[in-house]
């Protein structure tokens, strides 16, 4: 779903990455500049964006605008995400999983920038493979993608709720939310 620019600027934006890369043409070196930024509300909404021009504003600017029309909403249960999910991209991996209130944000930087701006406060991640910014970011951005709530999880397979979860789940479930 892309986000149109009369919408309200309710979104923050985060620079994850700037770098300065060479071409060499024949009189020697060309220098411009790239950038990898996040654009989320902390509502469960969030877009990554990566920019190149031949100066850093003119790259961030770039960057920001591709995040905004790379936005999608992701599923939060409460602080945390529903369950456990891996994400991939090329060689990097991303494991995140939920966590109890008070928790925080266990994550690397890269990471911490895309959950945080998805609105996620609790939350235990490990990377592996690839250390690279871009192909993390990218790889948490599958994760988040993947994220399913036990409602949608029950109507893609076709069941109930209560044989999904078993109908003892079900009734500690009311009882316990009765008592708060």
């Amino acid at each position: 779903m892309a986000y149109t620019e009369n919408e309200p600027k309710e979104f923050t934006e985060k620079v994850v990455k700037i770098d300065r890369v060479a071409k060499v043409v024949k009189g020697g070196r060309r220098f411009s500049f790239n950038a990898l930024t996040i654009v989320g509300d902390s509502k469960s909404k969030v877009g990554i964006g990566f920019g190149k021009a031949n100066e850093v504003p003119d790259a961030i600017r770039k960057s920001i605008e591709a995040a905004r029309k790379n936005m999608i909403d992701i599923n939060i249960l409460g602080h945390t995400i529903p369950h456990e999910v891996v994400g991939k991209f090329k060689s990097a991996k991303v494991y995140l999983r939920p966590c109890t209130p008070g928790t925080g944000l266990i994550a690397g930087d890269a990471v911490r920038s895309v959950v945080e701006k998805a609105g996620v406060q609790d939350i235990l991640s490990k990377s592996y493979g690839s250390d690279n910014s871009l192909n993390i970011v990218k790889a948490t951005f599958e994760a988040l993608k993947k994220l399913e709530t036990p409602l949608m999880a029950a109507k893609r397979r076709g069941i109930s709720l209560k044989r999904l979860f078993g109908q003892d789940f079900i009734e500690e479930a009311a009882t316990s939310s009765l008592g708060e």
